[in-house]
């Protein structure tokens, strides 16, 4: 099972991390997540345990539990939401935005600098 841990220090490492969790199982994997420049922890991570009841009693145990001045979050990963990079449209018709389409450059412009006032405009 796949767990989330949020509210780690930045200074935590991957194998503190193992240590708290083989505590209450088996652990497969151990990482917390990085910056991809700067290579900080972002101060969540993820834990792979090979038992789904040892996961479940890690959960339990860990939620809430303070390390480091710092009360853990944990729970159950949820699973990864797809995400398209490129020029892929969305459902929305647009690039790279979930944001409806706001263009409104068909309606007729009513501030005081519409077409009509630009057109009157002298230059000198």
């Amino acid at each position: 099972m796949r767990i989330y841990v949020g509210n780690l220090q930045f200074d935590f490492t991957d194998e503190e991390l193992n240590r708290v969790f083989s505590e209450h199982g088996q652990v497969a994997s151990a990482s917390i997540a990085r910056d991809r420049d700067t290579q900080r922890s972002k101060g969540f991570a993820f834990v792979e345990m090979l038992a789904n009841e040892e996961a479940q009693a890690a959960i339990t145990a860990l939620n809430g539990k303070e390390i480091q001045q710092r009360a853990l979050t944990v729970n159950e990963a949820r699973p990864r939401e797809e995400r398209s990079f490129g020029g892929a449209v969305n459902s929305n018709g647009n690039r790279g935005s979930n944001r409806p389409n706001n263009n409104r450059s068909h309606e007729p412009r009513t501030d005081k600098k519409g077409p009509a006032k630009r057109a009157k405009r002298v230059r000198r």
